[in-house]
């Protein structure tokens, strides 16, 4: 996993999750902004994915290689289907789901981390 890549993507995922969870307490409904600083936040986490599906081609893969694909595919999609839900959902509750959706991507990233990180130590 990429180190600078994956720390700016679990920093930019928490810094927006804070920003909708508080738009959410102010009872605002996701604006245009709110979705697409989510669709950057997606298009971050497939840039991420796509680093670690090309390092598994580099000769070293992690010894549960189903368990990091799950979590590769969980994270590539993660964002878009909270984005997707979100705009189903005009009100704060739709704020709501893009601040839980941009809070489980940072430890679905640790997640990755901690699975390759095994590899590198075996």
């Amino acid at each position: 996993m990429n180190g600078p890549l994956s720390t700016a993507t679990i920093v930019v995922a928490l810094l927006l999750a804070a920003w909708y969870l508080l738009r959410s307490a102010l009872d605002r409904a996701p604006s245009r902004l709110d979705l697409l600083t989510m669709a950057a936040l997606s298009a971050l986490a497939a840039v991420l994915v796509v680093v670690a599906v090309i390092g598994l081609f580099d000769g070293t893969r992690p010894a549960d290689t189903a368990t990091f694909g799950g979590y590769l595919i969980t994270t590539i999609a993660f964002c878009p289907a909270a984005l997707w839900l979100a705009k189903l959902e005009p009100t704060r509750w739709g704020t709501l789901i893009l601040g839980v959706g941009a809070i489980i991507l940072p430890v679905l990233v640790l997640r990755l981390q901690q699975i390759a990180e095994v590899t590198h130590v075996v």
